[in-house]
């Protein structure tokens, strides 16, 4: 078997936002010099070693997969010393792969985060919430105060929020995220 490394991964996260961007994944399965066979036959891989009888930690396969992390620091959450890794994927430039555990090496979040030193988009309106522009920690500061909510897989979250469309009228919205990238608003409607 060959080695499934930071390329695969990426395939990884492809798969679960084809479910919503299939025209955005195919741009990128096409940066990649790749097609959606090798796209499944990674995710296929990689829910294979997630399953197999001799996985490894969370952190352990993650750093076996994506190597050294690019930065490791210690977060406080609450009353917990978190570990926070990051990681740079070159399909994603602007943005890292974060991995957030709590201590005994539970994972609390598995997602993309605006890389040190990038330039957020600047979210003011329903209208700039557009598809892969943004993550969850961006949304939620720039639409404060926003509701998480349950996402239909392990690898989503969604958020409830109110914005302004482009004309300044208040908006209901939900926003699902797929390994903490925007994907779509599902709903948008004037506030009741």
């Amino acid at each position: 078997m060959t080695t499934f490394g930071r390329r695969d991964f990426q395939f990884v996260l492809l798969r679960r936002m084809a479910d919503f961007q299939q025209d955005l994944v195919e741009e990128a399965l096409g940066r990649l010099g790749a097609g959606r066979a090798e796209m499944r036959e990674a995710n296929r891989r990689w829910q294979a070693m997630l399953h197999s009888a001799r996985t490894r930690s969370a952190v352990g396969r993650y750093r076996s997969v994506l190597g050294p992390p690019e930065q490791h620091a210690r977060q406080k959450i609450g009353d917990l010393d978190c570990e926070v890794l990051t990681w740079e994927l070159p399909l994603w430039p602007e943005l890292r792969f974060q991995v957030v555990t709590v201590p005994g090496g539970g994972v609390v979040n598995e997602w993309l985060v605006r890389a040190p030193g990038a330039t957020a988009p600047a979210l003011r309106t329903v209208q700039d919430l557009t598809p892969w522009s943004c993550t969850v920690d961006e949304v939620a500061r720039a639409f404060a105060p926003a509701q998480p909510m349950e996402g239909s897989a392990p690898s989503r979250w969604r958020l409830g929020f109110v914005a302004p469309d482009a004309a300044g009228v208040p908006q209901q919205v939900i926003a699902e995220f797929t390994w903490g990238l925007l994907q779509r608003l599902p709903e948008v409607r004037p506030l009741p």
